[in-house]
């Protein structure tokens, strides 16, 4: 992101920036690729394993 997106100008605020970065997460970001540091699942399956073993202990 650093290379990508954020040396590639000058930002007038920090409201642009972050409007920047959270279009870059959104539009860049993956979320169908597995990885091993989620024991290879996508971070969308990971998540939902997450929000399932979370509403099973609460």
């Amino acid at each position: 992101m650093q290379i990508e997106l954020l040396n590639q100008k000058k930002w007038r605020s920090v409201l642009e920036l972050s409007e920047a970065m959270a279009d870059y997460i959104e539009n860049f970001y993956n979320a169908q690729r597995r990885h091993s540091s989620l024991g290879y699942l996508t971070p969308d399956e990971f998540d939902a394993k997450q929000q399932t073993t979370q509403t099973i202990l609460i």
